[in-house]
């Protein structure tokens, strides 16, 4: 792990292998180790990834007061000034991937290509704040197995919570970062109040838009109202997959961002 002072505040982030930037952005409650290591794997022989923490959790600076889907944007574009990326490829989930609109929104030169990942627009459609605040709610608790089971559940489909061995890697992915529930329920604040449905259309960048047909937290027909309204996007759905899709299918989700920053590269002429 690494650091990087943003805005005044301490970033920590993992880097790992070779290639054209790329910065991947966590959704709510989730950590670098969320990425997990088998897509990580296929990711780092094309790329310069970097995965922060956002504020508040893990290493990074802790966060004492509310902040925004704005605020959030702005330290994404903060650390790829710190880490000497003109722009970089972008691929956010959940409410990272509402970060990564507001990135492109508030910093369109910082972004090469976008990928949205199990996300929305916001608005009052947005976000159906039953699964999510349930999730919340359990991690209130402070009862960690109560929590880690309603959140794997949440965010997996039935047939992959299902199979023998995959909470447990859940779980001990889930603990091996601190994620305050406090800090949690900050993003889960900000989240509601994300809104860029009349801003999308401005959008210019690639844009790529995944999403799991199965996901509970936020239904695919969200992810099917950002790709119509970013112009020109490509939306690509993952059958019977959940919220964690790329937990689901490594290869696939990988096999899709290598393509979609290619084109946008060669399409830039990089």
């Amino acid at each position: 792990m690494a650091d990087a002072r943003v805005n005044g505040r301490r970033v920590s982030y993992l880097r790992r292998g070779a290639g054209e930037p790329l910065l991947l952005l966590q959704g709510m409650g989730g950590h670098h180790q969320f990425w997990t290591e088998p897509f990580l794997e296929l990711l780092e022989p094309h790329f310069d990834v970097v995965a922060p923490d956002h504020r508040g959790i893990g290493a990074s600076d802790r966060a004492d007061e509310p902040f925004s889907i704005a605020d959030l944007a702005d330290d994404a574009a903060g650390l790829i000034g710190e880490l000497g990326w003109s722009d970089a490829h972008v691929f956010g989930i959940s409410l990272g991937g509402m970060v990564a609109q507001e990135l492109v929104l508030r910093h369109p030169g910082a972004v090469r290509t976008l990928a949205i990942g199990c996300s929305t627009a916001g608005g009052s459609a947005g976000i159906d704040p039953e699964v999510p605040r349930r999730v919340v709610a359990a991690m209130a608790t402070r009862n960690a197995e109560l929590a880690l089971r309603v959140s794997f559940e949440a965010n997996l489909s039935p047939a992959y919570a299902a199979a023998p061995g995959h909470f447990d890697i859940f779980k001990a992915t889930s603990l091996a970062v601190k994620v305050p529930s406090v800090v949690a329920g900050m993003q889960f604040q900000a989240a509601l109040a994300h809104d860029t449905r009349d801003q999308l259309p401005t959008v210019s960048t690639p844009t790529l838009v995944l999403h799991g047909t199965a996901d509970e937290m936020l239904g695919s027909a969200q992810g099917e109202l950002i790709a119509g309204l970013v112009p020109g996007a490509r939306l690509e759905l993952f059958d019977g997959v959940g919220h964690l899709f790329w937990w689901e299918q490594p290869e696939r989700a990988a096999a899709l961002l290598r393509e979609h920053a290619t084109a946008g590269s060669a399409a830039a002429g990089r």
